[in-house]
């Protein structure tokens, strides 16, 4: 069974979101994890050579895509780089999301640090 991991970026961290990437691609492409990504967020990812499912974008229903596959069981992590700098119409989805991993005590990261942190942990 594959761990499946959702990673979402706003405009303003898709390119740390890359860099993060890059950064972890040894323990991202072992066979074993899957990752999901919203639409831009992924089209980015994928130039890193990570294969990516990609889904809608954000604003127009990636992160309910996302939230509806933590709830099933199916993600167990989510990786969402956000801008706190930005204002987001989409800001009741992005609530969602988070709303939902912790109903489903998913671990959620909103930042590089805890990101770091949850895939370090995966790979001991």
């Amino acid at each position: 069974m594959k761990f499946e991991i959702a990673i979402i970026a706003h405009d303003g961290k898709k390119a740390d979101m890359v860099q993060f990437l890059n950064k972890n691609l040894d323990i991202l492409v072992k066979e074993n994890i899957k990752i999901i990504a919203t639409g831009t967020t992924g089209g980015k990812a994928e130039a890193t050579g990570i294969k990516v499912k990609k889904l809608l974008s954000g604003p127009l229903g990636g992160d309910a895509q996302i939230a509806a596959r933590v709830a099933e069981g199916k993600c167990k992590m989510v990786l969402f780089f956000k801008d706190p700098m930005s204002s987001h119409p989409h800001e009741p989805d992005i609530n969602m999301l988070i709303r939902i991993c912790d109903v489903h005590n998913v671990p959620v990261a909103t930042n590089e640090a805890t990101a770091q942190m949850l895939v370090t942990a995966i790979s001991k």
